[in-house]
């Protein structure tokens, strides 16, 4: 019913920037809050950041200054802007979303897209 694709992940050096973008589609009501978690190799998922419906935001003390979440809601769109990337910053990056469905009951919804893999290397 919702489908969450995620792109703009890639290799960068140290000290490099990355925007990832997350589109969500199909059959929405709405969309309440959404996140940007990661996983390292060998690691649990961790959050990232996280952004509300009405904007506010919150962020990993690991990421604080140095990235920022966005949304657009007109386009049921989050982003990550990444600034200053370092080599434990490396992971495949998942799209969370909270998502209300346009169907009878209008049911609610965790939705996560597929990843997108972040390298931070020399």
């Amino acid at each position: 019913q919702v489908q969450l694709v995620e792109s703009g992940g890639g290799l960068v050096q140290p000290g490099g920037s990355l925007r990832l973008s997350c589109a969500a589609s199909g059959n929405i009501f709405s969309i309440n809050a959404m996140d940007w978690y990661r996983q390292a190799p060998g690691k649990q998922r961790e959050s990232v950041a996280g952004i509300s419906g009405s904007g506010s935001t919150i962020y990993a003390d690991s990421v604080k200054g140095r990235f920022t979440i966005s949304r657009d809601n007109r386009k049921n769109a989050v982003y990550l802007q990444m600034n200053s990337l370092k080599p434990e910053d490396t992971a495949v990056y998942y799209c969370h979303a909270d998502v209300q469905v346009r169907v009878r009951g209008y049911p609610r919804g965790d939705y996560w897209g597929q990843g997108t893999q972040v390298t931070v290397s020399s």
